[in-house]
């Protein structure tokens, strides 16, 4: 009897052991690798939905106290440094509210001039290529009526293409000044350009220019995705919903 009472104690000793090994991994690849993010809001809408559950690889642009929990002071700037190129979504910490994470697409880089004239983006003086792509049908908690909202391709001078809606023709946002990018600084830009607070915004309401040491990571992949963002979606009381209310086809998708 004490023999089959040792054994059951030596199992549960086994398994608490596997479980803290377990964890203790899932930390460290979340710390340094791969962190997840969910997305709150439609400033990125086509590109990324509210509802889009995402991994971030921390490797992409090395390491600041921004990358870690509770963000200590352990050290200035950033180590592994690499800069983050036009065009990547990245996630990062709002400047002027640094316990705020927030995620958007890198449109200028440090000494480039950006500018909106009636909603097409210039860089360094030169038109983005803007392109219609289509239409993104989307229905918000406000009205149960979908909406259809015109979608452009645009390409930016290194290549990289991408979706924006435009859903504002003569939007606030879609006529500025010049911004010149400060050296260690990035523009940021939502790719829901008439809903997206972002560098465009400056002062204590904006985002302003990003920080290098305020780059989290890049956005990679779409692990998970519900439809949370329309009436009546995901339905939490409502176990049997539930195969309706994920967004299967977004499963795996990369961001780009």
């Amino acid at each position: 009897m004490s023999v089959g009472l040792k054994s059951a104690k030596s199992g549960l000793l086994e398994t608490a052991i596997i479980v803290v090994e377990a964890l203790a991994i899932a930390m460290f690849v979340r710390v340094f690798f791969y962190q997840p993010f969910n997305i709150p809001s439609g400033s990125m809408k086509e590109t990324l939905l509210i509802g889009d559950y995402i991994f971030v690889s921390k490797l992409s642009y090395g390491y600041s106290k921004f990358s870690f929990p509770f963000s200590p002071d352990l050290f200035e700037g950033r180590i592994f440094s690499a800069e983050p190129k036009l065009g990547d979504v990245a996630v990062f910490r709002k400047p002027n509210e640094p316990d705020i994470d927030f995620i958007k697409r890198v449109i200028g880089l440090p000494g480039d001039e950006i500018q909106m004239r009636q909603g097409q983006l210039y860089i360094n003086g030169a038109a983005v290529p803007k392109e219609p792509a289509g239409q993104f049908v989307t229905r918000g908690e406000e009205s149960t009526r979908p909406r259809s909202i015109p979608v452009f391709e645009e390409t930016l001078p290194n290549g990289v293409k991408y979706k924006v809606l435009d859903s504002n023709p003569n939007g606030p946002l879609d006529n500025t000044s010049i911004y010149k990018v400060p050296p260690g600084h990035y523009f940021m830009m939502g790719d829901n350009r008439d809903n997206s607070t972002d560098s465009r915004v400056q002062g204590l309401q904006g985002v302003g220019y990003v920080p290098l040491e305020n780059f989290i990571g890049r956005a990679d992949i779409i692990f998970f995705s519900a439809a949370v963002d329309e009436p009546g979606a995901l339905r939490w009381t409502s176990p049997w919903t539930w195969p309706f209310d994920i967004r299967w086809s977004r499963f795996f998708d990369l961001v780009r």
